[in-house]
């Protein structure tokens, strides 16, 4: 699909290191060819995650960190914020929405892409409770507090202008109605998706799991039989 008129910058905010190379990076790598600027915030360190026991704890943050960039950078991003709240306890705190509202300020995004706050009873992995918070917290930082400058005043003093996001795309959203052919980028998402090394026990099995997936998603749509994506649910926020 081509970009609307107006849409430049895109935020992508997700609770963990893998959440937006799992919902978003074919979509992300089709952006990012067309020149659009994305950037990622990413609330927690993902240090609450891994299959593997014998890494320590106190390791898993950096592990992380190194494991998201390099998949950013398969997919063209460069600008990443880590926000450091508890993975595994993260809630739609008023902290946590003013955190994501200095990241709108600062990035100044046209669109904002995170994860839904509704559960999905059909597919219990996409509920994880930090995904649900950090959506919640998204869609309060995009409307009213990243356009409100007496929302989180400190800001302000920070030097960071209120800022109005036009639309907001959500990850496995209950009611998708933006489906993005990602038909010539899935390798890529595939390739960011690999660097996750800590995340996949079983790395072989996920080419074919990404490309089902995508495939539904394309049925879904309405795309031609050859075609894969991504699915979206679009809320207008002017």
């Amino acid at each position: 699909m081509a970009e609307e008129p107006g849409i430049d910058r895109i935020l992508v905010v997700t609770a963990h290191p893998d959440d937006v190379d799992f919902g978003a990076a074919g979509s992300v790598a089709t952006w990012s060819a067309q020149g659009l600027d994305v950037a990622y915030c990413i609330v927690t360190d993902g240090d609450a995650g891994g299959f593997d026991s014998g890494i320590p704890r106190n390791e898993m943050a950096s592990l992380r960190h190194e494991e998201q960039t390099a998949a950013a950078k398969t997919v063209g991003v460069t600008d990443l914020t880590w926000l450091g709240h508890p993975d595994g306890a993260v809630v739609a705190s008023l902290e946590l929405r003013r955190d994501i509202t200095r990241v709108i300020r600062r990035f100044r995004p046209d669109r904002v892409v995170t994860q839904s706050p509704q559960r999905n009873y059909q597919r219990i992995y996409a509920s994880h409770p930090d995904h649900l918070a950090t959506g919640e917290a998204a869609l309060c930082a995009v409307y009213p507090d990243a356009r409100n400058g007496w929302a989180h005043a400190e800001l302000l003093d920070e030097g960071y202008e209120p800022h109005v996001v036009r639309e907001v795309w959500m990850m496995v959203g209950a009611e998708p109605n933006r489906f993005v052919d990602i038909t010539d980028t899935i390798d890529r998402k595939i390739e960011a998706l690999l660097c996750h090394r800590t995340q996949l026990p079983d790395p072989a099995s996920v080419p074919d799991m990404i490309r089902g997936w995508a495939r539904m998603n394309a049925e879904m749509g309405g795309l031609p039989a050859d075609r894969v994506a991504e699915a979206f649910q679009a809320l207008n926020t002017l």
